[in-house]
């Protein structure tokens, strides 16, 4: 069996404060519009099941997974720990991104600035008192790449394409690169392709392929799920 891995006197000086007010507000504005324009599940989210196939290479799991309403994470039926590790790891980073949470609740102690914009149309939304260093680009009402930096790791997530839902858009196709923040040197790059399927009133993922390289090695792991059913 292989090794599981996974994957700022005077007048003018009032005009120059009056000029960076609203260049604040503005920038976020444009991040508050796209940020309320993630698809995420609503108050009434029951949580859901769903039987999981894990392949990476030659290796084959199966577990079976729930996520209850409180957004809690539960894998069961597997007995290899990695992997399952792996797939509650998978499991609380889709969470994460689907729980519904406010502008204020989630920076609503941050400032923003917009910087340049580049040859595709992407804002830069530059922001202050975030301790992770965060920064944003936006195109179409959609957060298109996002920048933080995290202790010895930076990263770079770059999203190519997405689903409309009517009640929101869902990233689909993204990649991340992950970099040592004083060399630059690339230490992970990894591309991601997210299905989805309706379930009820809700969208679920149905298939994630995560293709990584890093240490010379690619690996490429695709996590299908299958008997999606909401709770209740």
């Amino acid at each position: 069996m292989g090794v599981f891995r996974h994957p700022s006197e005077g007048l003018l000086n009032c005009h120059r404060i009056d000029e960076m007010t609203t260049t604040q507000i503005n920038a976020q504005d444009l991040f508050r519009s796209a940020y309320n324009n993630r698809y995420t599940w609503d108050t009434n989210f029951p949580g859901f099941t769903a039987d999981l196939t894990v392949t990476q290479g030659g290796e084959v799991h199966t577990a079976k997974v729930t996520v209850k309403a409180d957004y809690s994470v539960e894998v069961t039926d597997i007995e290899d720990e990695t992997v399952k590790e792996s797939i509650y790891t998978q499991l609380r980073d889709v969470v994460t991104h689907r729980k519904r949470n406010s502008f204020e609740q989630a920076h609503g102690k941050h400032t923003f600035s917009a910087g340049t914009t580049d040859d595709t149309g992407a804002v830069e939304i530059l922001v202050g008192g975030d301790a992770m260093g965060s920064n944003y680009k936006l195109r179409n009402n959609e957060v298109c790449q996002v920048s933080r930096v995290m202790g010895r790791m930076a990263f770079t997530i770059d999203h190519l394409d997405s689903l409309d839902t009517g009640n929101g858009y869902l990233s689909t196709r993204y990649n991340a690169v992950f970099r040592n923040p004083q060399t630059q040197d690339i230490l992970r790059d990894m591309q991601f392709e997210d299905r989805y399927e309706a379930v009820g009133d809700y969208y679920l993922m149905s298939q994630q392929t995560i293709h990584a390289t890093a240490d010379g090695q690619q690996t490429t792991t695709v996590f299908q799920f299958s008997n999606l059913a909401l709770l209740g």
